[in-house]
């Protein structure tokens, strides 16, 4: 342990980026190693960890497709059952797994909570059940909106039955979830043309674009970065600005207008105070 250098460390970090890795590997894999090197630490094997100061490359972030309060309508008006799977997702961030977990017992429809507390994924067509990403459970409030069509969705079920349930029961996979219903209502709403071409402007987001969606939606009605993070299940408000930087206005304009009110207002102060010095000496 004494051996591992902070420069070595850096130079392993830049060769797993030169050969190809990408930015999440290379988070992981530094992840793994600096969790080692602080209970090496914790046993007082090392005096610091030379993981410190290192990060990993900035991830580069793919084109994603924002969509609009009415693109979204569009989009679940066109997928007939599974309207409610669109409208929920782009209006609570939620992760697919995430929603697909869901129970009737995750439901505070008074409040409009849903308390976020498993996640289920799908790897080579088994399901794999766990905590959500982080580990931590949340809580994430709804639009009233979606109230009634959720209630419908949970009439005659029990605490434990899923509300997002796949037509014959069971999880809704999101592998034919995206391929049967998704894919093909985008593609619908492009209009493609025989060979494939779009023959409208819509745009053609992908499953996991309802999160950035909801995202954006919620910056766009005034929601700050702590509001989102808490959403979203981020793990630092660090990780959504640089996820949505974009998104944030930088109100650079209005820090200058606030300097200029300010000043102004100092100025009028020490313009008033010799008025009435002067007043008084005369």
């Amino acid at each position: 342990m004494a051996d591992v250098q902070t420069s070595a460390i850096r130079a392993w970090v830049d060769q797993l980026h030169q050969t190809g890795s990408e930015a999440p590997t290379i988070e992981n894999a530094l992840g793994v190693l600096r969790m080692v090197l602080a209970l090496a630490v914790e046993d007082r094997r090392i005096p610091r960890n030379p993981c410190d100061g290192v990060k990993a490359p900035r991830r580069k972030h793919s084109a994603r497709a924002y969509l609009t309060h009415q693109q979204v309508d569009e989009l679940a008006n066109v997928m007939d059952r599974d309207a409610l799977v669109v409208r929920f997702l782009a209006y609570t961030g939620l992760r697919y797994g995430e929603m697909a977990a869901l129970k009737v017992r995750d439901f505070d429809m008074l409040r409009r909570r849903v308390n976020i507390r498993e996640s289920v994924t799908e790897v080579s067509g088994k399901l794999t059940w766990s905590t959500p990403k982080n580990h931590e459970r949340r809580s994430v409030p709804f639009p009233k909106f979606l109230v009634a069509d959720l209630a419908a969705r949970m009439e005659g079920k029990g605490r434990e039955d899923l509300v997002f349930a796949a037509p014959a029961g069971g999880v809704l996979r999101i592998a034919t979830f995206r391929t049967r219903v998704f894919n093909k209502a985008v593609d619908q709403l492009r209009g493609l043309d025989g060979d494939g071409e779009p023959t409208t402007d819509w745009p053609r987001p992908t499953l996991h674009d309802l999160r950035h969606t909801a995202a954006s939606l919620a910056i766009s009605a005034g929601a700050n970065v702590k509001a989102v993070q808490t959403m979203l299940g981020h793990k630092s408000a660090a990780l959504t600005l640089d996820t949505y930087a974009d998104l944030f206005p930088d109100d650079l304009e209005a820090v200058a207008d606030a300097f200029d009110s300010a000043v102004e207002a100092l100025a009028k102060t020490a313009a008033d105070a010799l008025r009435t010095d002067t007043g008084r000496t005369s």
